[in-house]
């Protein structure tokens, strides 16, 4: 039986998508880090956005434990 997405599962994996691609460029350039171009003129704003994707990552790493088990 396939387990539908929660609104939770959806925005970690949102978050986790843009954060490799996110490094994805900065692997590019340094210079296309989006999330400093965004809000670099908000620091703690982006400090929060980079906590926020590591956090959906090891959620993300979680449940895909847990869908494996299954």
């Amino acid at each position: 039986m396939i387990k539908e997405l929660t609104v939770l599962d959806k925005i970690a994996l949102i978050l986790v998508v843009i954060g490799g691609l996110n490094w994805g460029l900065i692997a590019i350039s340094p210079m296309y880090d989006i999330v400093q171009l965004l809000l670099g003129f908000m620091p703690v704003l982006a400090q929060l956005v980079y906590l926020l994707v590591g956090v959906a990552a090891i959620y993300v790493a979680v449940a895909m434990t847990k869908f494996a088990r299954k």
